[in-house]
């Protein structure tokens, strides 16, 4: 299943993030609140899938995943049940290596027999989840995925239901997604997990190309009071999660520039660990865009309270006698990347660096320019806070081969922290990974990656990914 590509990442649209907290490995951004690119989620398989995809030609009995604030070091295998070739069905079972490991040390010398013990201790449900999955192909154009989860554990009792139909051809050069859970795992920037009661969404998006116009509309419907799972203390829940209706959509201007990429001769009879990573350049993207949100009900706050760090400075209309607001802004994102080697040797022959820049607020950046135009022609030194709100929020990625299909990849988010007086830069949300390139399948990845700050590891397939 895949989604439809979102403007400047997450910057303003929720996008899906891998998270092994859940079965399905997913989960939904806080809207307004952008991903670190080492876990959103690209055009891959649905989980059950990918697992099965290793079990059958990567020869992996198991799939391990780590989250440290929900169930530690588990273990996944998965049953294909292909019925017909345009209906596939799977049973995912997930086993808490991590929990039956401590709890057979801690109570293994209270008995007289360590078989029995063991025996006692691989009857505990909660050491166990499963998942159910069923994937329709309805036509060639057509798609629809149901899912239930299921959890032995008293921290995950409710189920977790997913409806997915997905569209690729209601008009030409479009994606249309309709999706329905209950309940809905959202996850905020500061790494606090979300359920929604029950959320849905349609997606309609042109298909993203290199340049030109795109554009993206979005119906997002919540109910019930979010609740948050876990976490060392209780914060404040993100407004956009509050009950009640939003309506985005945004249209974007992109332009490709390529500066340079090289004429040199690639290796005959090598083919490329990567297609896609094969080509030597250095290129330059720019995008420009108009975004509108219209909210309905309980989550048509005023733009102030939904981030009290950044405050909304676009156009916008709050009428609380009617719980609506409407919110209008522009945005711009300016990005850079740079590619030697073609990642056909086998040592060394790949190094890639990207950056981004951001600007989600337009208005934002405007006003903050024009302080800052007034401290100077005042002859006033601006503030570190103005300075800091000027900024626009950068993003870089570097990747460089190990040896033959290996390669080390890093994604970060970059701050500049001006109360630091010894060093203003700090990275902010890293993931690292190692990936593996399947060059027979062109251009796929098994990927494991890490995140310090969410202390989550994954293993994962991935397809057309730079």
């Amino acid at each position: 299943m895949n989604k439809p590509g979102w403007v400047m990442d997450g910057g303003f649209w929720e996008l899906d993030r891998s998270t092994p907290r859940t079965i399905e490995g997913e989960g939904r951004a806080v809207p307004g609140e952008p991903l670190p690119l080492g876990v959103s989620r690209g055009t891959r398989l649905s989980r059950p899938k990918q697992i099965d995809f290793f079990q059958r030609f990567m020869f992996a009995p198991f799939i391990p995943s780590y989250s440290a604030s929900s169930h530690g070091l588990s273990l996944q295998r998965v049953l294909a049940l292909p019925f017909t070739q345009k209906w596939f069905a799977t049973l995912l079972a997930q086993f808490n290596l991590q929990k039956f490991v401590s709890s057979f040390k801690k109570n293994g010398a209270l008995q007289s027999s360590r078989l029995e013990n063991m025996r006692k201790h691989l009857e505990d449900r909660s050491l166990y989840a499963l998942g159910c999955c069923s994937e329709l192909l309805l036509s060639p154009d057509d798609t629809l995925l149901l899912s239930l989860d299921f959890y032995g554990d008293d921290n995950n009792k409710k189920p977790r239901k997913k409806a997915i139909f997905h569209h690729k051809a209601c008009f030409p050069n479009h994606n249309l997604n309709v999706e329905a859970v209950w309940p809905g795992l959202f996850i905020d920037k500061a790494g606090n997990y979300w359920d929604v009661p029950f959320s849905t969404a349609i997606d309609l998006a042109s298909l993203a190309s290199d340049s030109g116009a795109s554009y993206h509309f979005c119906m997002h419907h919540n109910a019930g009071q979010p609740e948050q799972l876990g976490g060392d203390e209780t914060v404040e829940v993100p407004a956009t999660l509050l009950p009640g209706i939003s309506l985005r959509s945004a249209f974007t201007l992109k332009k490709n520039v390529e500066i340079w990429r090289s004429n040199a001769k690639k290796l005959k009879m090598v083919q490329p660990f990567d297609i896609f990573l094969s080509n030597p350049h250095i290129s330059a993207s720019g995008i420009i865009g108009a975004a509108v949100m219209a909210c309905f009900g309980n989550n048509s706050v005023r733009p102030q309270v939904v981030d009290k760090s950044q405050q909304f400075e676009g156009f916008y209309l709050h009428a609380p006698a009617v719980k609506s607001t409407l919110l209008v802004d522009t945005f711009s994102s300016v990005s850079f990347t740079a590619q030697h080697g073609n990642f056909q040797r086998l040592l060394l022959d790949l190094t890639r660096f990207h950056a981004r820049l951001d600007f989600p607020s337009g208005s934002k950046f405007l006003s903050v320019a024009t302080r800052l135009a007034q401290d100077f022609f005042n002859s006033q030194q601006p503030t570190m806070e103005t300075v800091q709100a000027i900024c626009p929020k950068a993003t870089i990625s570097f990747q460089q081969q190990i040896a033959g299909p290996f390669s080390f990849r890093v994604d970060s988010g970059v701050e500049i922290d001006w109360k630091n007086k010894d060093w203003h830069m700090r990275v902010d949300d890293p993931v690292f990974s190692i990936e593996y390139a399947l060059h027979v399948l062109g251009s796929a990845k098994a990927v494991a990656w890490y995140s310090p700050k969410h202390r989550e590891f994954m293993v994962e397939l991935r397809f057309f990914e730079t």
